[in-house]
């Protein structure tokens, strides 16, 4: 007599198909848009039918900002992946600089940007995004200061911190549209030079 195999618990498969549809609206906001990224087209493309993804999250306001918090644990994770790289010595700046400036390109940032953009003409999204943005904000200025090994209360030093992330930021909103990858690779040099004669 053969057995069924046994069943995955229903708490597992909850968190599956929450990790699928988050996963789905990254995708879809970074290839869509704000406009077309529809509960119905995530689920869909998540597989699931639009009753369980309402299930998991009632709004689609919930749905996005949920996803651009699994945005921000995925950078944050990379950039950790990318820390523990350096176990027991010290990046030079010119390799932080450039994991700063990976963290503002691809599908994920693009995610992010129609994120942004949605909350500037929607006032729920944008109280939800707000605070989720300067919590995310924080931590990765403190992780790239971590990165740098820099003292912040150091004069003029958290300030050149956080105009690296807002070059990144910059940078990323210009490769949008064409590849600028050339022409991010000379500035990043150059910032890196100035970023470390000005923390250093």
């Amino acid at each position: 007599m053969t057995t069924a195999p046994p069943r995955e618990p229903q708490q597992d498969r909850s968190r599956a198909t929450r990790a699928r549809l988050l996963e789905a609206a990254i995708a879809c906001l970074a290839e869509l848009g704000w406009t077309a990224s529809t509960v119905a087209v995530v689920a869909e493309r998540a597989g699931v039918s639009r009753g369980a993804a309402q299930h998991h999250f009632p709004t689609r306001e919930a749905l996005f900002t949920a996803a651009l918090e699994h945005v921000s644990q995925v950078r944050a994770s990379e950039m950790k992946r990318e820390l523990a790289e350096f176990a027991g010595s010290s990046p030079d700046t010119a390799a932080v600089v450039d994991l700063v400036m990976n963290l503002f390109t691809g599908p994920l940032f693009r995610a992010a940007l129609a994120l942004w953009v949605a909350a500037a003409a929607e006032p729920q999204l944008r109280e939800q995004m707000i605070p989720l943005e300067a919590r995310i904000g924080r931590e990765i200025h403190r992780t790239v200061v971590e990165l740098l090994g820099v003292d912040e209360r150091q004069p003029g030093v958290r300030e050149t911190v956080q105009a690296t992330l807002d070059l990144a930021r910059g940078l990323g909103l210009a490769n949008l549209l064409t590849d600028d990858g050339p022409r991010r690779a000379r500035i990043t040099q150059q910032w890196a030079r100035i970023l470390d004669q000005a923390v250093r």
